[in-house]
């Protein structure tokens, strides 16, 4: 799997990123955001989380501005494999590449712990590893990570089985406790928990190895 990893001014979540995908055999490029275009022969991007250009505006809107950014949503657009977390899933909201927004958690606090998720789906090559109905222990690190969606668009999500994952318990007051959201093609996943912290012991735990190791073997398979 040949992958990439955007780096914004503000990431602090990249080298975490490119660590878990390197663990599960991706070989990976760093891509600043200045950059005009991908390196050829993707199969893979992820947006990395952290508090890009300071988080000032709305978090994630001038990233979503950046150059790299238009060959990002070119990218998804030709059916490649997005993944966003944390700051990453609120870019990749703000490209209007996943629907709704992340709001400001309902308590107005920053939160960094680790909390349940249920696994949603496992028709996706991101959550394939799982099972359905799974609960997971993933860390977040967030203030601003309170999904939220219209009736509309979260009647599609769930009527489509778009839901990645939801909280056990919900911490900042996202809507439907959603934690995670797949897009049409399934082949973009934006969450705001942190996969790329669960995937060694020595940090605590290994409950997001499966997300990284099932989309390697997926794409390998392809």
């Amino acid at each position: 799997m040949r992958a990439a990893v955007i780096v914004f001014p503000g990431s602090n979540c990249d080298r975490d990123l490119a660590v878990a995908l390197e663990r599960a055999g991706a070989s990976v490029q760093m891509v600043w955001h200045k950059d005009t275009a991908l390196p050829a022969g993707l199969d893979f991007v992820g947006v990395p989380g952290g508090f890009s250009f300071g988080d000032y505006l709305r978090c994630g809107a001038i990233a979503a501005q950046s150059p790299i950014c238009r060959s990002v949503v070119e990218f998804a657009g030709k059916g490649g494999y997005v993944f966003g977390v944390c700051n990453g899933f609120q870019i990749l909201t703000e490209t209007g590449l996943l629907p709704g927004a992340l709001l400001r958690n309902a308590g107005l606090k920053y939160i960094c712990r680790t909390v349940p998720l249920t696994v949603q789906t496992t028709d996706s090559a991101f959550t394939s590893g799982y099972h359905k109905g799974q609960s997971i222990d993933i860390p977040i690190a967030h203030h601003d990570g309170n999904y939220n969606a219209d009736p509309d668009t979260l009647a599609r999500l769930l009527g489509d089985d778009r839901v990645a994952f939801t909280y056990g318990d919900n911490p900042n007051g996202s809507t439907a406790d959603i934690a995670g959201v797949l897009s049409e093609n399934r082949r973009v996943l934006g969450m705001m928990p942190h996969p790329e912290r669960a995937d060694d012991e020595r940090h605590g735990g290994t409950d997001g190895t499966a997300l990284f190791r099932a989309l390697s073997d997926a794409l390998v398979a392809a």
